[in-house]
């Protein structure tokens, strides 16, 4: 590392990080100097994500957990807060997924969904706000879908995983990152609405690489690190 990142010295959790968006967003926070708390539910992927991050340079603390757990969250969290002494960034990365006609759905099939892109998203920023308010400092972006709802079979991704990205944490760092057809990242607080528009926030695009969504997560957490001006 060559000790210029734009996040060198912050520490930033990311859920979902053993594969998909999670483990790319996680790396590039890596490469960008961050201390990276990577979580998911498989121990496998989590320890790979967390090995290349350190033979890259980078330091990653992972924590094999399981976001639907309320008790697993805090924990998590408080862990994070025991090793490393501070939490910068929270990414939520974690997402579930069913597709398939309305028609053809039954409302338990919904539950497990809702429960990791919705109830956990809640969870996650509820327990580090109050160590982000402490700090007087601190980014909530939330991994959203903004894929168009004619698709049929995607229904269900779209109302619970673009309900996770709708959530204002209220701390006045909270932000969207939303990826589908006819995107951008929109920010999630007044403070913040205008980096929807930054010409580097163009993206993604439908089926966009995850490295793409990863950059984007980045540099809403390099601009929402710097401090508010007074006027």
């Amino acid at each position: 590392m060559s000790g210029r990142g734009a996040l060198q010295g912050q520490v930033a959790i990311v859920t979902g990080a053993g594969r998909g968006i999670g483990h790319a967003v996680a790396m590039a926070l890596a490469r960008e100097e961050a201390t990276v708390v990577l979580a998911a539910r498989t121990r496998q992927q989590l320890a790979a994500t967390a090995a290349a991050i350190r033979e890259s340079g980078g330091s990653a603390l992972a924590i094999p957990m399981d976001v639907t757990q309320d008790a697993a969250v805090e924990a998590m969290v408080e862990q994070a807060i025991a090793e490393l002494g501070r939490v910068d960034v929270l990414v939520t990365a974690a997402g579930a997924a069913s597709f398939g006609p309305v028609v053809g759905t039954k409302p338990a099939d919904w539950d497990p969904i809702l429960a990791v892109n919705l109830r956990a998203v809640m969870v996650c920023c509820r327990a580090v706000l109050p160590i982000m308010v402490r700090q007087r400092r601190g980014t909530i972006i939330n991994v959203a879908s903004i894929a168009p709802a004619g698709d049929p079979r995607r229904r269900g991704l779209h109302c619970d995983k673009g309900g996770g990205g709708r959530l204002q944490p209220g701390a006045g760092g909270g932000a969207s990152l939303g990826w589908g057809t006819g995107g951008g990242a929109g920010a999630g607080s007044r403070r913040y609405a205008a980096l929807g528009r930054h010409p580097q926030l163009a993206g993604p695009q439908p089926d966009a690489p995850t490295e793409d969504v990863a950059r984007a997560a980045v540099l809403m957490a390099a601009l929402l690190r710097a401090p508010r001006s007074r006027s």
